[in-house]
């Protein structure tokens, strides 16, 4: 289960590789909307962006009982974050960095509470985790881009057995059955990666 120290690791850990893929030394507060924006859409698709700008709007108001500086944030109609800037402070980057963590931390807490442990993880290794195969090697450990060549393997033994599972109707329900089991075991295998590998440069 992700238990609450593992989801602000998680998040820490998101975080940082956000900031990697983007080469850029801007803190890790907005790091977090890069990370809100990429599973935007994806959450969208599955709660409507009401749904979404609901979800958002409350980890940020869960937020910003920790980050004061987080009220000059405001969740648009379409669902990104955006900054009041008459309102926006002037804060360090340590507390721009702790910022950023706590709200992915809510995000992913209430993810986990609306639509479950099994889908917050796969969205998060569907949207977020596959980029980082493509850092250079000072980006992301050899041995993290190892497993996720093997997350990778076992994603396309879950595909095939799902074309199996159409093919081959007497056995459908068991193929699609070990299918989920497979994908299940890819996703904890991801995000067990992301949050036992040393952070990204």
């Amino acid at each position: 289960m992700m238990l609450p120290p593992q989801t602000r690791d998680l998040a820490q850990r998101l975080l940082a590789y956000e900031n990697a893929a983007r080469k850029t030394s801007e803190p890790t507060q907005f790091a977090a909307f890069g990370v809100c924006e990429r599973l935007r859409q994806p959450l969208i698709s599955l709660t409507g962006v009401a749904g979404f700008r609901s979800l958002l709007s409350r980890a940020l108001t869960l937020a910003r009982a920790e980050a004061p500086s987080l009220s000059a944030v405001q969740v648009a109609a379409d669902g990104s974050l955006q900054w009041l800037d008459e309102l926006r402070p002037q804060v360090d980057a340590d507390q721009a960095r702790e910022a950023g963590i706590i709200l992915i931390t809510q995000l992913l807490g209430l993810l986990v509470r609306v639509v479950g442990e099994a889908v917050t993880l796969q969205l998060v290794t569907s949207e977020i985790v596959p980029d980082f195969r493509f850092l250079p090697n000072s980006g992301i450990p050899i041995g993290f881009e190892a497993i996720l060549k093997e997350v990778d393997d076992l994603q396309g033994v879950s595909a095939r057995l799902e074309e199996l599972a159409e093919q081959y109707p007497p056995v459908t329900e068991t193929l699609r059955t070990i299918s989920g089991s497979v994908l299940n075991t890819a996703t904890v295998l991801a995000v067990v990666a992301a949050i036992k590998s040393p952070k990204p440069n």
